[in-house]
């Protein structure tokens, strides 16, 4: 039950960014990002997108930096990984 952070390696938008995920739910990875501050616009399929600026301050606030193949393996493992090609599941009736 851990929230993960990669280092700031991926460009976009003239930016460097980090991937912050979560190894036990939404939930618990959606309450993380809202004490830090981040909009929920910067939620993506199963990880929020970090700018490299707020990577210290995601430490701080626990959480572990880990290397981008670790943080995906570790999403993998908890069943939260939704790649593009295939539709995030739909709310249970």
């Amino acid at each position: 039950m851990a929230v993960y952070i990669d280092r700031p390696i991926w460009p976009g938008h003239g930016r460097m960014w980090s991937h912050l995920v979560s190894d036990e739910s939404f939930d618990e990875l959606h309450a993380f990002a809202a004490r830090l501050g981040v909009p929920r616009r910067a939620f993506e399929r199963d990880h929020y997108d970090l700018p490299a600026e707020r990577y210290d301050d995601a430490v701080r606030a626990g959480a572990v930096q880990v290397g981008s193949k670790e943080l995906l393996r570790r999403l993998t493992a908890a069943g939260l990984r939704r790649p593009k090609r295939r539709p995030p599941p739909q709310p249970q009736p």
